[in-house]
């Protein structure tokens, strides 16, 4: 019983981690090559790394809103056991 337990915590964790990178790697790579068509477009150079840092301020807001959510549960979860 407590081995299935740690099974299901260990695909949890996994499952978490997993999101975290998808969340940050996603916009990322969406910005970057918008960038990179609008510098073929447009004839510029500098459209890729704008839009590079974009991409990862929106991945670090996604991740960032998702951690405060889960851990943000997981201690109202604690105030209630404590009460």
């Amino acid at each position: 019983m407590k081995k299935r337990k740690l099974d299901k915590s260990v695909f949890r964790s996994l499952t978490l981690i997993s999101q975290f990178g998808i969340n940050m790697i996603v916009p990322v790579m969406m910005c970057m090559f918008l960038g990179i068509f609008l510098d073929n477009k447009l004839e510029t150079g500098y459209w890729t790394i704008i839009l590079f840092f974009v991409g990862a301020l929106a991945g670090f807001n996604s991740v960032y809103k998702m951690a405060r959510k889960i851990y943000g549960d997981k201690s109202n979860k604690e105030d209630d056991r404590k009460n």
